[in-house]
């Protein structure tokens, strides 16, 4: 009514004036969209392909800096981003596993309006020109960025509730059993054995390594802290030892079992979990040139963080899967980011990659039970001693700090890519 009112009193000849005027706005509204989605549609894409931390991280820092020119695209195989770091924990012991994983549906929200999208699919080939998903379809980019990090192979997708109903299951095991083996003495193992002692400490923990030094990837200063927490805790430690896995993995349900081992002992077991077995997640990229992948199975790149093929001066390659001597961690993918953002903004401008990543020496920040932590940080000099910082959190058991600190950080991550939301079976 508002708007027929002004148009009352016109004694024009045209009879409609009002529609014509309504019908000038609609059609102004409509063509306003479809400009808005042609000029999306004409961007260039640079496409990212991995959504764990690396990648949603360089999403966070390139959007900005392009959005006018370029559409930014994240392909994530997954449902939901997976806070990895809670993983051990989740396992070992009785807090809810829908806290590990976060819905994507918020999570460039600080981003600029229409700057960014998520396509969820596995990348089965990377060409000079497109990322080819395993469904068919196919997405141009005029730049890549790969950081698809390291996990199980083949590649394959995964639900929250496929992941929240195993983790669960593995909890009850855990909690029903009284010798629990711990396969692998990386990080992932370390923690979650030394999670389930402490959080369970009548049961029987049993570390297996195969090779003569755990966190073997670091100084062995860390080996020898490490040993020390583990037979503080009361966990049985077995050294240079492969297990033989059964096909389909070590149940976690049924009767109690043997875990054999290389030289044919066997360690009995209520049940074993596997911390062993993460890959890099390089195969899509050896469709563009199967050069790029070293004896390891990581991406060869450039100190520029391109890929080490002068023909694809376009393509990236960060975080875990980059062959680039750091320590595979968040922090080291977070500098690598800075790098590769600089690197092709200066292309967009027309100018040419010339940042450059230099690795720092090795460090980690892990837990060694559910209250104490080591930040260890080894010396850029070979013959120079690492420095170890102990940390005992005990202090705010009960507090919102705590609860924070038993989760892994995972609120925080909650906050950051899905503000507001607290149904977290979402």
């Amino acid at each position: 009514m508002q708007l027929t009112r002004p148009c009352t009193p016109h004694r024009s000849r045209s009879p409609t004036p009002c529609i014509t005027i309504l019908s000038l706005l609609a059609r102004t509204r409509v063509l306003r969209r479809h400009l808005s989605s042609m000029s999306s549609q004409t961007k260039p894409n640079i496409v990212v392909v991995g959504g764990s931390y690396v990648g949603m991280r360089f999403v966070d820092a390139i959007a900005p800096e392009v959005h006018q020119t370029h559409n930014v695209v994240l392909v994530e195989k997954n449902s939901h981003f997976h806070h990895l770091f809670a993983f051990p924990r989740f396992a070992a012991i009785t807090v809810p596993p829908n806290r590990a994983l976060v819905p994507y549906t918020q999570a460039f929200h600080a981003a600029p309006p229409g700057s960014t999208s998520i396509v969820h699919g596995i990348a089965s080939q990377i060409l000079p020109d497109k990322v080819v998903l395993q469904s068919g379809t196919t997405i141009p980019y005029q730049f890549l960025v790969v950081a698809t990090g390291t996990g199980i192979m083949p590649l394959s997708s995964s639900s929250k509730v496929d992941y929240v109903t195993l983790t669960k299951a593995l909890q009850v095991r855990v909690k029903e059993s009284d010798r629990v083996v711990v396969i692998g003495g990386g990080a992932y193992g370390v923690q979650l054995a030394t999670d389930a002692k402490e959080f369970y400490p009548s049961k029987s923990v049993t570390l297996i390594h195969s090779r003569d030094q755990l966190m073997n990837r670091f100084h062995p200063e860390l080996h020898n802290i490490v040993m020390k927490k583990l037979e503080d805790a009361g966990i049985e430690v077995i050294l240079g030892q492969r297990v033989k896995m059964p096909k389909g993995g070590f149940p976690i349900s049924g009767p109690s079992y043997d875990v054999e081992l290389a030289d044919g002992r066997l360690v009995p077991a209520d049940v074993a979990i596997s911390c062993v077995g993460a890959a890099p997640l390089s195969a899509p990229i050896e469709s563009l040139s199967p050069a790029l992948i070293d004896e390891s199975k990581f991406v060869r790149v450039k100190p520029t963080l391109q890929v080490k093929d002068d023909r694809y001066p376009n393509v990236f390659a960060i975080g875990d899967v980059a062959a680039t001597g750091a320590t595979k961690n968040a922090r080291s993918g977070a500098a690598q980011v800075q790098v590769a953002v600089a690197n092709i903004k200066k292309m967009i401008e027309g100018g040419s990659a010339t940042e450059e990543y230099v690795p720092t020496p090795h460090a980690i920040h892990m837990s060694t039970g559910l209250w104490s932590w080591i930040l260890f940080r080894q010396s850029a000099s070979p013959e120079g001693k690492p420095s170890v910082e102990y940390q005992d959190l005990t202090d705010i058991k009960g507090t919102a700090k705590g609860d924070e600190s038993m989760f892994m950080g995972s609120l925080r991550h909650w906050a950051l890519r899905a503000p507001g939301i607290t149904d977290y079976d979402l």
